[in-house]
């Protein structure tokens, strides 16, 4: 009798809490899409480099970018003709995602903004800083983007890394390698297609 009580309680809670989650569920989650749909927005706002306050950021978004969808990636092209799309890949210690945008040229960077990292605080962490990001403006990865030890870089294609930080430093480096010399192929055969 007592084992059937203990199962008895043990089923009631665990429909209790189930229905509860999935109360709490229904109404956050499309809080949190539309969250989610701000940063990323947000961000790639701030990699076209157009200007934007918190409370029109959507507006802005609306009026001064478009979507275009090739082969599973989402393009973000301004009006200007510069492109914007996510990126998502390992780091030293954890996943490194954000948003990368390259000129009408497509061969040069226009900005990159780091959504998400788990480098070392005060080391690897500090590819998400505003100082360490911009010297990528203007810097073309064709062939390729190299980073060189700090305050060496002098070619086109050369950045700053962070010293002290090189496995995260070497990550960011094939990172963006790989989805900018991707996207950039992806966005000329669309553009050649037209």
């Amino acid at each position: 009798m007592k084992a059937l009580k203990i199962i008895l309680f043990v089923l009631v809670m665990g429909t209790v809490s189930s229905v509860m989650l999935v109360g709490v569920n229904s109404f956050t989650g499309p809080l949190i899409f539309k969250n989610e749909e701000m940063k990323l927005k947000s961000a790639v706002l701030g990699a076209l480099e157009l200007g934007y306050e918190k409370g029109n950021a959507l507006a802005v978004f609306d009026g001064k970018v478009r979507v275009l969808d090739v082969d599973k990636t989402k393009f973000f092209i301004s009006n200007d003709g510069a492109a914007a799309f996510e990126f998502y890949g390992p780091g030293l210690w954890g996943p490194i995602s954000g948003v990368a945008s390259i000129n009408p040229d497509l061969k040069s960077i226009k900005a990159i903004k780091i959504v998400y990292q788990e480098e070392t605080p005060g080391l690897g962490g500090r590819i998400a800083e505003h100082s360490f990001l911009k010297q990528f403006q203007g810097k073309e990865f064709f062939p390729k983007l190299v980073f060189m030890p700090e305050g060496k870089s002098s070619a086109r294609n050369e950045v700053d890394a962070i010293t002290g930080a090189t496995g995260s430093s070497k990550a960011l480096e094939r990172l963006l390698n790989e989805v900018l010399q991707k996207n950039a192929s992806i966005l000329k055969e669309q553009l050649n297609k037209r």
